[in-house]
């Protein structure tokens, strides 16, 4: 499960945010999960909540955004969101596509206390 040793490399980034901002505590971790980041969103929330025990962000939640993969068409241009694969043009047919979003993994914010 790679997803602990992703969750402890965003602890590593929530302490050194810790050391730079000095709160003490951490309410809300939010990210962003993107359906092709080859992360699962439910290994991801079990991991954090196993790796926040006795750490700054013991009591906080994380709170993820699921994000559907977004792509163009190479061949006309169209722009499309989908949910399922094989990622085909719905208005050209052709699977020549550019992926726009989707696979990406981010911390977009924290919620902190003192």
């Amino acid at each position: 499960m790679h997803e602990l040793s992703l969750i402890a490399s965003l602890f590593e980034i929530l302490e050194t945010q810790k050391e730079k901002e000095g709160f003490k505590k951490i309410i809300a971790v939010q990210l962003r999960c993107g359906l092709l980041s080859g992360v699962v969103p439910e290994c991801l929330q079990t991991a954090f909540e196993i790796y926040k025990k006795d750490t700054l962000a013991s009591e906080a939640r994380l709170i993820l955004e699921v994000v559907p993969v977004k792509f163009k068409c190479r061949f006309c241009g169209q722009i499309e969101t989908a949910q399922d694969f094989p990622l085909i043009c719905s208005q050209c047919q052709r699977s020549e596509v550019e992926i726009l979003e989707g696979t990406e993994l981010t911390l977009i914010s924290l919620e902190v206390e003192g």
